[in-house]
């Protein structure tokens, strides 16, 4: 108790002004006489109560907190509420998304980077495919609504924004409640709940309740890393401060504030201005000092980076072209790529990421290139700044680099995972991040659904089986892992189509493979649309009661898909539905007490939909394509059936 009442005291609240209000349980609302309830007040309308009490305590009874609302922690989140348990998500911003959101606006870069077939599927896909058909206009603002909209649209997830976790309690090796602030509502909220997660991406709960972790680069002797350093030390990859730029009708000229740095035509011998519009990574600070204790003079001297490289730009007369660009915007939160590093039952290395090994408890993969930026950044000019190595194929993620090796019930996902600062370089990446929220979303339902921890998880081979099936259902990527769900009855069905491809036959939707890999077959149903509509069906020997039908489109996954301010970055996408994909279809089925339709869909974009209804009866099912976004074939990778 020393700690919080130091840390109240240091907020300037006395115990005299503290109050205890009533406990909440989860979901519930206050009760607790608000300030500008005028109901109970007796004031007439115009006037306000005012508050006398600040900083009041709110408690909760929950399943899992997740701290950290970048894109690992709301993937996590929303699978964990999707798959049953009721979630906290605490985020210490107004805004989620991290990283990408418009913050900071960092772009999501992952698999892709393979340029073949490896773009992140799962919640992040959906994500992404929702943001490219309802924001043509590429505002990342509208992209942050997109985040907001999904995480509040789930029931079992209570969002609190603008919320700091403090403080936290470990019983028995088990965190058991944490401490949370929330300054604009003078809240404090105090949480129990049976699982924790940490996507902080500073790995800030796991510091704070005596998790092991590790800090900056290994030594090449430590882990026989040949691309780590010849001596430990404590340096990290810095941040970056990011900008936009706009071009108008007339000159546009730039004087920037005093205290700006000064560059010359050789300090950007290895660092490339090819465009205005947005820019730059490689505006970089902080690797060698505590990127997040010296956090706050950090930004300072990246801003004074920045405006510098624009001064340059601008008033150099070695870019002339820029007379007309002027800053639209410019960042005030760096993007982290490296901090804390929690250690779990496994640390992935160097060999992990470039031998791609297939973990046993794989439940995610990486393709980022090993991609090492040196600490000193712009303060080293004369200095490359990244070291780039790129992966022949993606590697697997085990769950045992995704929680504590001694804080039994919490769970890690983002850029402070179990993994060597080497690796580090390649599963920082924010598409990864994201397949490793997801993961743990999963993984921590499924934990909460079967009362064990996730050193047990790992340690069952029943079980993870299991975990790994229903990831895939949910539409989550595992190398080498193919839809074995003994309960899916399409799998059991006859099917024929109204016609099929060469590569495209029917039966490929039950061959278990939900997506292209890069083997050389589709895995996919394929019907040529300028003959009319297409029908697919599916036929039982025996009536089969069914309840749910899962939907596995195409949607492109060998093009890059993901919002930028970049022109240049949105030329290599199709923003809007993907032409591949489905549009329109009904879904009719037959029975002895039925023969009409169960499902329809109109102005679809998604990749994987979920049809639910009352229970029938069916002999068969005929799936009636209607209509593609723009491709000339109807394309299908998978239909799942079920009676839950």
């Amino acid at each position: 108790m020393s700690k919080r009442r130091d840390f109240m005291k240091a907020l300037g609240i006395g115990s005299g002004a503290f109050f205890m209000s009533p406990i909440t349980v989860f979901g519930e609302s206050h009760e607790d006489g608000r300030d500008c309830d005028r109901r109970k007040s007796g004031l007439p309308n115009g006037e306000l109560t005012e508050k006398l009490n600040v900083y009041e305590k709110k408690e909760y009874h929950t399943d899992i907190v997740i701290s950290g609302g970048g894109m690992a922690g709301l993937c996590a989140a929303i699978a964990a509420a999707r798959n049953g348990s009721k979630v906290i998500l605490l985020q210490d911003r107004s805004r989620l998304g991290g990283n990408a959101s418009s913050e900071i606006r960092m772009h999501i870069s992952g698999a892709s980077q393979l340029k073949q077939v490896w773009r992140e599927t799962g919640i992040l896909e959906e994500l992404v495919l929702t943001e490219a058909a309802e924001n043509p206009q590429r505002s990342y603002e509208m992209w942050d609504y997109v985040l907001y909209d999904k995480v509040v649209s789930e029931e079992n997830i209570t969002l609190l924004l603008d919320t700091t976790l403090y403080d936290a309690e470990v019983v028995d090796g088990k965190v058991e409640k944490a401490w949370a602030i929330c300054s604009p509502t003078e809240e404090i909220s105090i949480i129990k709940a049976k699982f924790f997660a940490d996507c902080t991406g500073d790995a800030t709960m796991a510091a704070k309740v005596g998790a092991s972790y590790m800090r900056g680069r290994e030594a090449k002797s430590k882990w026989g890393e040949s691309l780590a350093v010849d001596v430990a030390d404590q340096k990290t990859m810095g941040n970056s401060l990011l900008f936009m730029a706009k071009q108008f009708d007339k000159e546009m000229p730039y004087t920037p504030p005093e205290w700006s740095r000064k560059y010359t035509t050789k300090d950007f011998i290895h660092r490339g201005i090819a465009n205005y519009e947005y820019g730059y990574w490689w505006l970089e600070l902080g690797g060698q000092i505590n990127i997040i204790r010296d956090g706050q003079q950090n930004r300072h001297d990246l801003l004074s980076v920045l405006f510098g490289v624009w001064d340059y730009i601008k008033n150099s007369g070695n870019h002339p072209d820029s007379e007309k660009w002027a800053l639209t915007w410019v960042g005030m939160i760096p993007g982290k790529r490296e901090s804390r590093r929690i250690e779990g039952d496994f640390i992935m290395k160097q060999k992990d990421v470039q031998s791609a090994t297939l973990f046993t408890d794989r439940v995610a993969y990486g393709g980022w290139p090993l991609d090492d930026h040196p600490p000193g950044g712009m303060d080293t000019t004369g200095d490359v700044p990244y070291v780039s190595i790129p992966l022949k194929e993606p590697y697997s993620i085990p769950l045992r680099s995704l929680y504590s090796k001694n804080i039994k019930n919490l769970f890690a996902a983002g850029r402070n995972i179990s993994v060597s600062h080497v690796a580090l370089s390649s599963t920082r990446v924010m598409a990864t991040c994201s397949t490793l929220g997801q993961a743990i979303g999963t993984a921590m339902a499924y934990c909460n659904q079967h009362s064990i921890l996730p050193a047990m998880l790992v340690n069952d081979v029943a079980h993870m089986t299991t975990l790994q099936q229903l990831l895939l259902r949910q539409d989550q990527a595992l190398l080498g892992i193919i839809n074995d769900d003994k309960s899916d009855l399409a799998k059991i069905a006859q099917i024929s189509a109204s016609s099929e491809t060469k590569d495209g036959a029917a039966n490929n939707i039950i061959d278990g493979i939900n997506r292209d890999v890069n083997d050389g077959k589709t895995h996919q149903w394929r019907a040529n649309m300028e003959a009319g509509e297409q029908w697919l069906e599916l036929v039982w020997d025996s009536p089969m009661a069914i309840n749910k039908i899962e939907l596995t489109f195409d949607t492109g996954l060998h093009r890059y898909l993901r919002i930028s301010g970049q022109d240049s970055v949105n030329d290599q996408q199709e923003r809007g539905p993907q032409p591949e994909t489905i549009a329109d279809y009904t879904i009719v089925a037959k029975g002895k007490n039925i023969n009409g339709v169960v499902a329809e869909n109109k102005n679809n974009f998604l990749r994987k939909v979920v049809h639910d209804f009352e229970s029938v009866e069916v002999s068969s099912l005929q799936m009636r394509v209607e209509r593609t976004n723009g491709d000339p074939f109807a394309k299908i990778f998978e239909i799942r059936c079920y009676k839950e």
